[in-house]
């Protein structure tokens, strides 16, 4: 299964750096980039965090015994809305993507 995960993300890099192009992925095919000129509805700026360095920081941070209970959680809810948006993120990039093949 894993597997057939990984080849579903190299298939979509590939998508957005051999078929799929556009100025203002700055010729990147970060969901970071594609994500904003597909559907700008869904951002990440109203988030707590906001990329993947962040995210693993703030895990990072929140496995060290100096962080307190109250912290851990809301580290817990932040990484969790992140992840929630990356998800979404994904499955509506492929609808976006479906709906033009279709076309």
């Amino acid at each position: 299964m894993l597997t057939d995960q990984k080849k579903s993300v190299v298939l979509l890099q590939g998508v957005f750096k051999k078929d799929f192009l556009h100025p203002d992925f700055n010729g990147s095919t970060s969901i970071k980039k594609v994500l904003p000129v597909l559907l700008p509805e869904l951002s990440y700026k109203s988030l707590e965090i906001q990329d993947g360095t962040m995210a693993m920081s703030e895990w990072e941070r929140s496995i060290k015994d100096v962080t307190t209970k109250e912290e851990r959680e809301k580290i817990r809810e932040n990484l969790l809305k992140y992840c929630k948006l990356d998800t979404l993120a994904m499955v509506e990039i492929w609808k976006v993507l479906k709906k033009i093949i279709a076309t």
